[in-house]
């Protein structure tokens, strides 16, 4: 869940996802804290502290990755969104409706005897135009094909805004194509590593015997093939840098640099055909590619996409290769136990998997959900929570002892010209040309992906629509979008733990307020602060501010390239950085919030607590999370977000508020002295 995902718009989303989680509020109402474990002293870890007994007791569902009451809020969006789904598939709404699409799009997922019936050949047509395929420039337009139904291809393609000129779309060419989570995973000899490769190589070959030849094993060749990919593919902390992956070159250029490459023919297949101009993510990655794409002769690549294929595709087959799928991602990467229900798989299908995702049907299903599950009144409590929370960081501007006055001058424009968007948008997606019918769930998928990728690139010459939103208002998340300079906040995050209309304005202020001050915060973070007011990469800082600014985030980068999650694996302070920062100040400045709506009038303590406790109590709270190993491995190499106990504790490290809070001494295992508190906003 990203809190705090800086979000690019269209189907690649960049910053990549954090997933929240919290402690629900139950029947002792608001302040109940049963998961503390107060055998843990509060200034030793405050994470454990809040949340240690919920830690000791509750284990993780057989069918999750990950555990906490994100989670939770996230099943209860699911069942909240099964209702609507199942009222809509047992009406008899007009043929051609969004609701008859709805409903007949959950009929097709939950007929499991005609999908086991099917065996592979809803995929049949598409198989037989790849085997006949018997050239490079057969490849090439392959590729492009491959990107319109959501099957991977060595090159992603996109449009979204133009970094440098806000108003306008640009397409983006990225790097992809490999299975594994990361690069790492390919290139490093840790046993997680080694393991992760040897479950690929019995996937693959396990999906070609399903089609009916076990007598070939091209496992081996795919594996092969993809550790070529990543050995020239960028590692993630360059993929973040927003310089680094804004190369706008003529087509033309690109095609005379990388001939090889073929990009008329992608081009043309993706659905973007005579483009003038493209940003190449990865310049070098495409350089290399261009020399192993001939390297790699025609049936190798066609083994490989005939595999792509398969597992885009084989959670909506057969249950044989259902299995094969959930083995592989679920079991064998993920460490999870069991299958999601089938009801959920439909929902999680129709509505989406989360930020970036509109699953097929995303936006019909949320203008359903928030007329039922968000209220008026959520609505204008987090109106004045935003007001202050920008209050609160315009002041923290001004108080910066490390920046000059001509860059605040900017820094306080910028943050003026943040546009805050709450609970659901003003205008919703519309599917209408989409095709949905009640029997064929392969081709609901694909039509429908077809859809989203055509919806993304006709966007090219159209003005940027600055009313759209990212995400689904059921998702349990939040953003912030540089391009834009917008913070937004879905209706599904808009209830407890992170927020409630009954709680004390301290669990407010230290949740939903975190929250809130985490996306400001993502403005102005290593990346986001090269964007100016209006959304353009241009540099509005003084070298000396930048330099100073850059002094105080590689001390963050030290303080949790520290911390180490499992033994020999370290938290990546460098990739981390942009969450790390809008931790840090989104909380500072959550604080300072917290102060302005007390006006200067201390509440009574509740439940024993002061205002200013149980605003950190708030905000651990929100992090509480248990990851199975195999889980907490891909994150450390994919996510930019630290693991949930360094979210709680690592900021508190650095703040005066926290320690006077709690009466944190030296020899405290979260002291820090004073001089070496570290404050970037």
């Amino acid at each position: 869940m990203l809190l705090g995902f800086r979000i690019r718009l269209g189907p690649l989303v960049t910053g990549l996802l954090a997933l929240l989680t919290a402690a629900p509020l139950t029947a002792q109402g608001p302040v109940d804290l049963s998961a503390i474990d107060r055998s843990v002293r509060v200034q030793d870890d405050l994470y454990s502290f809040v949340n240690g007994t919920w830690l000791k007791n509750t284990p993780i569902p057989a069918d999750k990755s990950n555990y906490g009451a994100f989670i939770q809020l996230d099943d209860l969006s699911r069942e909240r969104i099964r209702a609507i789904v199942e009222q809509a598939a047992a009406a008899d709404a007009p043929a051609g409706s969004d609701a008859r699409k709805v409903g007949d799009f959950h009929k097709a997922f939950m007929d499991i005897a005609r999908i086991e019936a099917a065996g592979a050949r809803p995929l049949a047509e598409i198989l037989a135009r790849l085997e006949g395929v018997t050239t490079h420039d057969e490849i090439a337009h392959a590729f492009g094909i491959a990107g319109t139904i959501g099957v991977g291809a060595p090159i992603g393609l996109f449009v979204g805004i133009d970094d440098k000129d806000s108003s306008r779309h640009l397409t983006t060419v990225v790097q992809a194509g490999t299975t594994l989570p990361d690069r790492d995973y390919y290139l490093e000899d840790g046993e997680k590593e080694s393991a992760a490769r040897a479950a690929l190589v019995e996937y693959v070959d396990r999906l070609h015997a399903l089609l009916g030849d076990p007598t070939t094993h091209p496992g081996k060749t795919v594996l092969e093939l993809e550790k070529q990919l990543a050995e020239i593919q960028w590692p993630r902390v360059e993929l973040r840098d927003a310089l680094k992956t804004y190369n706008k070159f003529a087509t033309a250029d690109v095609a005379a640099r990388t001939p090889a490459l073929r990009w008329t023919m992608f081009l043309e297949a993706a659905g973007t055909p005579g483009i003038a101009e493209i940003n190449v993510a990865t310049p070098s990655y495409f350089e290399a590619l261009a020399k192993l794409f001939e390297q790699i002769d025609v049936a190798t690549w066609k083994t490989w996409l005939r595999f792509k294929l398969l597992d885009a595709y084989a959670s909506y087959l057969a249950p044989p290769f259902e299995e094969a799928h959930f083995d592989f991602h679920g079991r064998k990467i993920a460490g999870i136990q069991e299958q999601l229900p089938r009801w959920k798989r439909s929902v999680e299908a129709l509505s989406g998997k989360g930020a970036g995702d509109f699953g097929a049907l995303g936006d019909v299903v949320g203008k359903l959900y928030v007329k039922e599950h968000f209220t008026p009144q959520a609505k204008a409590r987090m109106d004045e929570l935003v007001k202050n929370l920008l209050t609160a960081f315009g002041s923290s501007i001004d108080e910066l002892s490390w920046m000059t006055p001509e860059t605040k001058a900017k820094a306080r424009d910028k943050l003026a010209r943040i546009t805050t968007k709450i609970g659901y948008p003003t205008r919703w997606r519309t599917y209408d040309g989409l095709e949905v019918k009640p029997d064929d769930l392969v081709g609901n998928i694909l039509r429908s992906r077809r859809h989203e990728h055509d919806r993304n690139v006709a966007k090219l010459g159209q003005p940027v629509d600055r009313e759209e939103w990212g995400m689904t208002p059921q998702t349990v998340n939040a953003y912030y979008n540089p391009s834009l300079n917008e913070i937004v906040f879905p209706a599904a995050i808009l209830q407890p733990p992170f927020f409630s209309v009954d709680a004390p304005d301290a669990l407010n202020y230290g949740g939903i307020g975190g929250v809130i001050g985490h996306e400001i915060s993502h403005a102005f973070d290593d990346q986001g602060s090269r964007y100016d007011g209006a959304g353009n990469l241009v540099n509005w800082w003084t070298d000396a501010d930048r330099a100073a600014f850059e002094a105080l985030t590689k001390r963050l980068v030290e303080q949790y390239s520290g911390y180490e999650p499992l033994p020999g694996r370290r938290v990546k302070g460098d990739f981390t950085l942009g969450e790390n920062i809008a931790d840090l100040s989104g909380l500072a400045v959550a604080y300072k919030a917290y102060q302005i709506a007390k006006g200067g009038r201390e509440p009574e303590p509740v439940a024993g607590w002061t205002g200013n406790q149980l605003f950190f109590v708030g905000w651990s709270r929100v992090w509480q999370r248990k990851y199975r190993e195999a889980e907490l491995v891909r994150r450390l190499l994919t996510d930019p977000h630290s693991p949930s106990q360094y979210r709680a504790n690592g900021p508190v490290m650095n703040l005066d508020a926290f320690h006077d809070a709690f009466g944190v001494k030296e020899g405290d295992t979260l002291w820090k002295p004073p001089a070496e508190r570290i404050r970037i906003w």
